[in-house]
């Protein structure tokens, strides 16, 4: 997979998607503002958990969207790494196929 062609579809998609149903997009908006200024936890702890929810929960575009987010605000490989082992040991082995997505998201997004 071509993850910055997988992100950039997932964009215009949503751009499109959020024209049709402009409140709800709003709505979700102001939700993800909302989590992510969270006083108990740093943004790139956030991230992490996103990431190894995104994991966990199977989401090609969640994957993207929140590797993208960690490579931006300084997460390393080890660290996405080590977030990537939690998702496998609480999501056995269809976390394990996607683990390894998110890995090579990583790789290509990092270059």
């Amino acid at each position: 997979m071509d993850w910055k062609d997988s992100i950039k579809t997932t964009r215009d998609q949503l751009r499109n998607l959020n024209k049709t149903i402009p409140e709800t997009a709003k709505g979700f908006g102001a939700l993800s503002k909302g989590a992510m200024a969270s006083e108990g936890l740093d943004k790139k702890t956030l991230e992490f958990v996103a990431l190894g929810i995104a994991v966990a929960d199977h989401c090609d575009p969640c994957i993207g969207f929140h590797v993208e987010a960690l490579i931006r605000i300084g997460a390393t490989r080890d660290e996405v790494a080590a977030v990537l082992g939690m998702a496998v040991q609480m999501g056995g082995g269809p976390s394990l196929m996607y683990a390894a997505k998110a890995l090579d998201c990583y790789d290509q997004l990092a270059k």
